[in-house]
């Protein structure tokens, strides 16, 4: 429960950093620039992830294992995890907040660990209490309400409810797949985060940079050179912010990874997903702004919730008497 905690609280953190990164100039310079600044900072975000999560296995001497665990059958199954929770499952969230708005993009954001926790009943037979369903479904609901926008500028409804369908899918089927791989002993949370990383950023690099260059009627390498540019800019904190994010990142899958396999893929989403309150709290304390009433209490259910949905009080009871 410790590190579902603890993955939410970094990741809270990797997402105010990268805002500040995306709000920097060189990603709102031209209509170019701005519509390719989710899809590239991504790419680079998770490229940075792959490198850091690389230093970390070379300074524990785990860079064979990591190869090792790539070339067995649960290895393969992390390659197939990431694509579908990294490209397919972030496209998803960028087209349902491109098409129909944050709102959407918040519902999305929020039914994901739902669907993660149904599907990991389905398959991995991971059994939760009824009361645990019901704080799960309380801390969602928490954090559709900091999210949630009465402001929707729909523009595509049927490509703003696919991305929605393909994030909160992409993302849920993510975990249950990790959680299945991750009982491997060949696998370590370590390995799986290295090759998950290395594989995202490379299915963006190669493959959905120049796809969504083309779709645009843009040249193949456009996507590659606005990256590369990034380096260049007049904003010299561009990128060692991204990096920063990068690094926040590989410490919140971190220890995601290991929520997932110590107590499950859907307690560990209902944790993990907190991020969304961590984030209310960290704002106020750097902007020196107090959220609202609303903020307030739904950052309130959702910490309390997810910890009681991740709880097996008749565990805890019995151990204590």
């Amino acid at each position: 429960m410790l590190a579902g905690i603890i993955a939410g609280i970094t990741w809270a953190i990797e997402t105010i950093v990268l805002g500040y990164a995306l709000n920097m100039s060189p990603f709102l310079s031209t209509e170019q620039a701005i519509f390719l600044a989710p899809f590239v900072s991504t790419f680079l975000h998770d490229a940075f992830s792959a490198i850091w999560s690389a230093v970390y296995n070379g300074i524990r001497g785990n860079l064979k294992n990591v190869w090792k665990a790539f070339k067995t059958k649960s290895g393969k199954y992390v390659v197939l995890a990431a694509v579908i929770g990294g490209p397919i499952g972030m496209t998803g969230y960028v087209m349902s907040v491109n098409y129909m708005g944050a709102s959407i993009g918040a519902v999305a954001s929020a039914v994901f660990p739902a669907i993660g926790a149904v599907l990991a009943f389905l398959f991995l037979k991971e059994k939760m209490k009824w009361y645990q369903w019901l704080f799960l479904i309380a801390t969602l609901l928490g954090v559709y309400g900091l999210y949630y926008s009465p402001e929707m500028n729909a523009t595509n409804y049927a490509l703003g409810i696919l991305g929605a369908i393909l994030c909160s899918f992409g993302w849920g089927i993510e975990a249950v797949i990790l959680a299945k791989s991750l009982t491997d002993p060949e696998v370590t949370d370590e390995y799986a985060l290295q090759i998950r990383q290395t594989t995202s950023a490379l299915t963006y690099g190669i493959i959905l940079l120049p796809a969504i260059s083309l779709i645009k009627g843009w040249g193949i390498a456009d996507g590659w050179k606005f990256s590369v540019n990034l380096f260049t800019s007049e904003a010299p904190w561009l990128i060692p912010t991204i990096a920063a994010a990068g690094l926040a990142a590989t410490v919140s899958y971190l220890f995601y990874y290991k929520a997932i396999s110590q107590i499950g893929a859907s307690k560990a989403m209902g944790l993990n997903v907190t991020y969304g309150a961590w984030a209310v709290i960290f704002t106020s304390i750097i902007t020196l702004t107090a959220p609202s009433t609303i903020s307030i209490i739904c950052t309130v259910v959702v910490l309390l919730c997810s910890i009681f949905a991740a709880a097996d009080f008749k565990e805890i009871f019995s151990k204590n008497k």
